[in-house]
């Protein structure tokens, strides 16, 4: 199962790398979104209510997409992935590519759908996972 969960999520990230952020049948209809922190935080179920917490989230930016650095298979049904984040502010035109920012996704998935989704910075993600704080450095 934890193949197809992987192949899940990076069939997600092919398509938001590409800019395509379209699709949502990979989402339970249940879903929990959560923005874990930056200038947005909050939490949302369902479908609709996470295509406009993230439309709303993206409307700050000029071209935002992610360069996935990692997937990590946490266990059978999480996966967190260290991402790269691309494109510049609207307002302040400031480039994140500048900033190094890094971010981490981490998906819950059971029965072939992302039943949670939880966007933070690497640091929080890994503790909330358990991982010592190191983990988040990549290998070279």
């Amino acid at each position: 199962m934890a193949a197809e969960n992987l192949d899940l999520v990076r069939s997600i990230y092919a398509a938001r790398e590409r800019g395509d952020y379209s699709s949502t049948d990979w989402a339970h209809p249940e879903i929990e979104f959560v923005i874990a922190d930056g200038p947005s935080p909050g939490s949302w179920t369902g479908v609709d209510a996470m295509v406009e917490a993230w439309r709303d989230f993206q409307s700050a930016w000029d071209e935002l997409h992610p360069e996935v650095e990692e997937y990590r298979e946490l266990d059978d049904e999480r996966i967190l992935v260290l991402v790269r984040l691309r494109g510049r502010g609207k307002a302040s035109g400031v480039e994140l590519e500048e900033m190094r920012a890094k971010a981490a996704t981490l998906y819950h998935v059971r029965g072939g759908k992302v039943t949670r989704l939880v966007y933070s910075d690497r640091a929080r993600a890994f503790a909330d996972v358990g991982l010592p704080p190191k983990a988040h450095t990549s290998p070279s």
